[in-house]
């Protein structure tokens, strides 16, 4: 029996202590045995550490070497703990606490509170972002609904870094955050946040582990009062805890060392929570006679799924790279994970549900496949199309795209749009179907360029931009087709998903899909941009999404399929390019030399539904005219050069433009990134051409925009004053 062996529902109890050890492989072993001092297992993906760790508290209870009312196990989800308590049942050790940092520090501090401080603890804030909204509106900030749940986030992440209102900007700047709004903004905020939680007597989630390390910390009586009664700490995923979070791990401590931790630096993809794999790193500096196992044998994936793990991972950089583990696959070889490039987005949906479709047909139950992604917003090409193939299938970690707050306010601006039809003023002049549905959008916030960073602005300017995609190729595909068509289509499509939820594919982002495993797994939209995502600007912000794409792989056991598509939509331009993650994986891309069993796969050329002949033609990658770098940014690519590569715009010219637009767009009733983007009028004042041939060659000036605005950007070039007004046009956003 191995750790890959399923048991059955109600296992039988061991009969021994020495009996909860069968089963268990030399490593998990010596974990279970391993019962006094430090202790910390580095445990990679699918090597079973739930199940060693389980069984060292097991063993320990029933050898009576630890008493099950004197240990206490933390982990991170209460479904993590729930389960651990399950497992603590059947091997017969069920007086055991497990449960979540938070649940075990609220349960103390309910019980010290009256002798600590004094009366009732206050009542807890189940949801903190109704108190954001009031302080922003004490503050008269105006934040929208995505905004409040970023700023929301960041409060969360200054706490659990124990970060005060008044260090927050400094901090960000330290950290390398990416921050939603200003942070001196945001600081203002939290500080009012934090008034109006002291006026109204309530506390937060992040105030329970506070609050709790006050008291520790003041309170020698209480703390020595809880290191009388846990004697023995285990913490499972360790290289997710927060400073905050060591804290209280420490105080519960004291100078005590009996002290468990398991994790896996590879596998830390929530630093933008708090999270962070310093403390799993530093355990043996910190206990220099720690015992140290490492969990390497993998029960989970095959020998090709583990050996692509392993490849990508040889490429990674920095502290966590240092201490990764090489997993042994320990299950029968299987297929070689398949690489597939596909012209466009909805080839590569359709591709992905057709491979699907073949692999339930074959037996391999929906409910044991995902298809995985970076962000949800890349959700609804794959929800149309397996909805179209007939397969069903269920989101996790989010909402349906239909439901989503920011779709379902687009879908009834555009129904109130193609009602008013000609007496619409936001519609005047504006002549197709996609320039309609960017200008109605555009007052729900969608823009030309995507807002910095990620959080909820992103995903809410993700899910418009899908919405603009889709009235693109409707458009292409429908000649002729009004904004109620589209509508129309709109709710056909929404009426296809809103079917009773059932066992199903299941739809995940990465994050989503950490601790859940898949006999098939689909890693799908693997392109510069989205993987690594195009705002991981930092050596380790690049790193951590190298991490993520490793938590895909890992989540599969038999089935791996990787894929990109090299333009957007049909007919798009072919300037995509696989991740960086993936060169020296997939074939064709040169060799790591990764040791391991298994393969290198096979690339198809995917050209979607019922598609035939030549695939169009690969365009080179784009080079910055300054230093020759690689562009991979859509921004970097119009101008042709770095973002840090230095400039020779004239500074005078682009003032000219910007001037000249601002009349364009007013004289159109258009947002002015419709006449030309901010990029587009840099790269223009940059290269100040001097012909038509030299102006439609700077990207974001097509033919059509030649044409209408052609003379007068020109003549500007020429330091003269334009001779004619442009007439509307919008190709380029």
């Amino acid at each position: 029996m191995t750790a890959a062996t399923h048991s059955t529902l109600f296992p039988q109890v061991p009969e021994s202590a020495d009996a909860v050890l069968d089963g268990l492989d030399p490593e998990q072993r010596e974990v279970a045995l391993a019962l006094h001092g430090p202790v910390c297992v580095l445990a990679g993906a699918g090597t079973g550490k739930t199940r060693a760790i389980t069984h060292r508290i097991a063993y320990g209870v029933r050898a009576g070497i630890l008493q099950p009312g004197g240990v206490l196990a933390v982990t991170f989800t209460n479904r993590a703990a729930g389960e651990m308590r399950g497992r603590l049942r059947q091997l017969g050790a069920g007086g055991v606490q497990a449960r979540t940092f938070h649940s075990a520090a609220l349960r103390q501090l309910q019980y010290f509170w009256p002798k600590a401080v004094g009366g009732d603890l206050p009542r807890l804030l189940e949801r903190k972002i109704q108190l954001v909204a009031e302080a922003a509106a004490r503050c008269r900030v105006r934040l929208d609904r995505n905004e409040l749940r970023d700023v929301t986030g960041e409060i969360e992440w200054a706490k659990v870094t124990q970060t005060v209102p008044a260090d927050y900007p400094a901090a960000v700047a330290k950290s390398v955050r990416e921050a939603p709004r200003d942070p001196a903004e945001i600081g203002q905020l939290y500080a009012m946040y934090e008034q109006l939680k002291r006026d109204r007597s309530v506390i937060d989630f992040e105030d329970v582990l506070l609050l709790t390390v006050g008291i520790l910390q003041d309170r020698h009586d209480i703390a020595d009062q809880i290191r009388r009664q846990y004697h023995h700490f285990v913490v499972d995923e360790y290289q997710d805890v927060s400073p905050l979070q060591q804290r209280l791990l420490d105080l519960w401590l004291g100078d005590r060392d009996t002290l468990c931790v398991v994790g896996d630096a590879s596998q830390t993809i929530y630093s933008f929570t708090g999270a962070t794999p310093d403390h799993l790193l530093n355990f043996r500096t910190r206990h220099p006679d720690a015992t140290v196992v490492k969990l390497v044998r993998d029960y989970r994936s095959t020998p090709q799924v583990v050996h692509l793990a392993n490849g990508l991972l040889s490429q990674a950089r920095g502290r966590a790279a240092e201490h990764r583990l090489e997993l042994i696959s320990q299950r029968d070889p299987g297929p070689e994970p398949a690489y597939t490039e596909y012209g466009d987005e909805p080839a590569e949906a359709e591709g992905t549900a057709r491979r699907i479709r073949d692999l339930i047909a074959a037996g391999v139950p929906a409910g044991e496949i995902a298809v995985l992604y970076r962000i949800n917003a890349q959700s609804e090409v794959y929800e149309q199309a397996l909805a179209d193939a007939g397969v069903p299938y269920q989101l996790r970690g989010a909402e349906r795209f239909f439901e989503r707050q920011e779709v379902r306010e687009a879908g009834i601006a555009l129904r109130g749009a193609a009602r008013a039809g000609g007496n619409d003023s936001l519609l005047d002049d504006v002549e197709d179907l996609p320039a309609q549905v960017r200008a109605v959008l555009s007052t729900k916030g969608w823009t030309a360029e995507p807002p910095a960073g990620s959080g909820a602005v992103r995903d809410r300017w993700e899910s418009l931009a899908a919405l603009v995609r889709l009235a693109e190729d409707f458009a292409r595909a429908k000649s002729g087709a009004t904004l109620s068509d589209l509508v129309a289509e709109l709710d056909e499509r929404a009426a296809a998903q809103h079917a009773p939820t059932v066992q199903g594919v299941t739809l995940a982002s990465l994050h989503a899909a950490k601790g859940l495993e898949w006999d098939a797994v689909f890693l799908v939209g693997l392109t510069e941009g989205m993987m690594p995502i195009t705002y991981a600007k930092t050596d380790e912000q690049v790193e951590e999404e190298r991490r993520l794409l490793y938590v895909g792989v890992t989540r599969a056991r038999l089935h791996l399929s990787l894929s990109w598509a090299l333009s957007r939509s049909p007919g798009g331009r072919a300037s995509r390019r696989p991740s960086r993650f993936l060169k020296g994986l997939r074939p064709g891309s040169g060799s790591l030399g990764v040791s391991g069993t298994g393969g290198g796969g096979s690339v198809e050329r995917g050209l979607g539904a019922g598609a035939a002949g030549p695939r169009r033609k690969h365009r080179g990658p784009v080079r910055c005219r300054v230093c020759g770098a690689t562009l991979t940014e859509a921004g970097e690519m119009k101008l042709m050069r770095c973002e840090d590569c230095p400039s020779d715009m004239d500074e005078a010219l682009y003032e000219r433009l910007r001037d000249w637009r601002a009349d364009q767009a007013k004289e159109l009733g258009q947002p002015a990134y419709c006449v030309f983007t901010d990029k587009t009028l840099m790269a223009i004042a940059e290269r100040v051409p001097t012909t038509d041939g030299e102006l439609v060659g700077i990207a974001g000036v097509g033919a059509r925009k030649l044409g209408r605005f052609g003379a007068d950007v020109l003549a500007l070039c020429a330091g003269e004053v334009p001779g004619g007004t442009g007439g509307g046009d919008d190709e380029e956003a």
